[in-house]
């Protein structure tokens, strides 16, 4: 499992800086640069909000699933078969 997460993105389509997310939000840059490059392990719900608060967004335009290679469906077995 696979969870892309796209700030970036959406940073560039809001017209934001790092550091702007970063004030509004109340994270330091460092923590943001975490999450931007997929390094985080979990996201707390009230830093999931303020980030979409800020970027006029839902979740979902930030955090993305992305099937890994290789990777069945979670329960072992093969749905399309």
């Amino acid at each position: 499992m696979a969870i892309r997460i796209n700030i970036d993105v959406m940073l560039a389509k809001r017209k934001m800086s790092v550091t702007e997310l970063s004030e509004k939000v109340g994270i330091t840059m460092a923590n943001i640069s975490i999450l931007k490059n997929g390094k985080a392990k979990a996201i707390r719900m009230d830093t999931l909000d303020k980030i979409c608060r800020s970027l006029g967004c839902q979740p979902g335009d930030i955090l993305e699933y992305v099937e890994e290679e290789g990777e069945e469906n979670g329960d072992g077995r093969d749905h399309d078969r």
